[in-house]
């Protein structure tokens, strides 16, 4: 049996760690690459083609949720497990438009990580009892939520530079951490404010917020 490949992606030293600890204490598994940011985890999955991809929805620089879009996009064949504290309804909903196939709350026990890991390693779905419920929830009141609707508005690129704004980022920094040059960061930012209707960084902040494309 071939050795399944499994890169771990959280912000926290701690968290990394013990999953870690809990993957290769599985047999047959192994932690081929680990990444702090979300963007990290992008640039990690193209070079590594992990099997599975473990990753936090809350991370800088590039959320969990955008960065699952990238790498299914990028490495189709890799299987995505969103892990995180987040339980809505709107999650739910907001991790199974990204492409994940995997959803497991950190409240859970160590076993439904190992349940949902070793699902995605067939290439099978694996989601909690709380959030199938949260999923059919949302199918049958039709959910549409605000994030949704702002991707739409939005081109992958404004939506990066939404996060990398709402971290903190001046125009010059967010030109200098993607490579671009600071007036097209500035036209970046203007059209972003015109698409979202926004009229300060402070409203621009609480937007990205309010859709979880940062944490408080």
């Amino acid at each position: 049996m071939s050795t399944l490949r499994i890169l771990i992606a959280d912000d926290h030293d701690l968290v990394r760690k013990g999953l870690r600890l809990l993957i290769q204490d599985h047999p047959g598994w192994t932690v081929c690459a680990e990444a702090r940011s979300g963007r990290e985890a992008v640039e990690q999955s193209i070079e590594c083609n992990p099997d599975v991809v473990v990753i936090d929805v809350s991370m800088p620089d590039l959320n969990g949720l955008e960065a699952t879009r990238r790498i299914r996009k990028s490495c189709p064949r890799t299987e995505v497990l969103v892990v995180t504290y987040h339980d809505s309804d709107e999650m739910a909903a907001e991790v199974l438009n990204a492409g994940a196939r995997g959803y497991v709350l950190k409240s859970d026990s160590d076993q439904e990580l190992v349940h949902a890991v070793e699902a995605l390693s067939r290439h099978k779905p694996y989601f909690t009892a709380r959030v199938t419920e949260m999923l059919i929830t949302n199918r049958e009141n039709g959910v549409t939520n605000q994030a949704e609707a702002m991707r739409h508005r939005l081109t992958a690129r404004e939506l990066e530079i939404l996060q990398l704004l709402a971290e903190g980022k001046t125009a010059k920094e967010v030109a200098s951490a993607l490579g671009i040059a600071t007036k097209t960061s500035d036209t970046h930012r203007t059209n972003i404010m015109r698409k979202l209707n926004l009229h300060s960084i402070a409203e621009l902040v609480r937007y990205a917020v309010r859709n979880k494309v940062v944490e408080p």
